[in-house]
């Protein structure tokens, strides 16, 4: 019988070779993590969430989803763990969890980066209710994310939020030769509005034997 194909992450069967342009120290993020191990970091955001407040009330609203936070603070403790799978239809898949330790306490997002034959989409928030496409690309050792249609799910339907009103993410992670350690920088901007949400920092990361009943430190 044929050997079966080596497991792959989302980024790896979307990507495929270019990932190999990436700084070594970020292939254990993006490459496959093997059964019966987990991905964890640590880290700190020098700043995370938006100072506009009267964004506040919308984002309270998502937060309780575990999307985005009400929230705007510098220095943020953070940890992330990325679990490895696949979904309904057999494609791999990475569950991650971001905790948050802002002074009024811990707040996590979820999310969960699958590839299609499309491309990466990444689904967002404990039950999954946005999804954004995503686009990728590896250049000068870091890896930049974009995205490019929203969707929200309203009962069975997912129904793509017009462009004119879509909001864009765009991610990047590096490897920062400087300080050692990986560097992430998301933001979220949305037409006419601009800049409504962000979080950037460094952390260390390292994929290890998964314990069950273990959580990121």
């Amino acid at each position: 019988m044929p050997d079966a194909p080596a497991p792959q992450s989302p980024w790896e069967a979307a990507a495929g070779e270019a990932l190999s342009g990436l700084h070594p120290r970020l292939l254990p993020y993006f490459r496959a993590i093997p059964a019966g191990s987990v991905g964890r970091g640590r880290g700190v955001f020098a700043r995370a969430g938006t100072p506009r407040r009267w964004l506040w009330p919308a984002l309270r609203v998502l937060g309780r989803q575990g999307v985005l936070f009400a929230a705007w603070q510098h220095d943020v403790p953070f940890t992330v763990e990325n679990r490895p799978g696949v979904d309904d239809e057999g494609r791999p898949v990475v569950r991650a969890v971001r905790t948050f330790s802002f002074a009024t306490g811990e707040r996590r997002m979820v999310d969960a980066v699958t590839a299609t034959p499309s491309g990466l989409v990444d689904h967002l928030g404990h039950r999954r209710r946005w999804s954004a496409d995503l686009v990728a690309h590896a250049r000068d050792g870091a890896l930049t994310m974009t995205s490019g249609t929203m969707r929200v799910r309203l009962g069975r339907r997912s129904v793509a939020v017009p462009a004119l009103v879509s909001p864009r993410v765009s991610l990047r992670e590096e490897f920062d030769v400087a300080v050692g350690r990986q560097r992430v920088s998301v933001t979220l901007d949305a037409p006419v509005i601009g800049r409504i949400y962000e979080y950037t920092g460094h952390f260390d990361y390292s994929v290890e034997p998964d314990q069950p009943g273990e959580t990121a430190p």
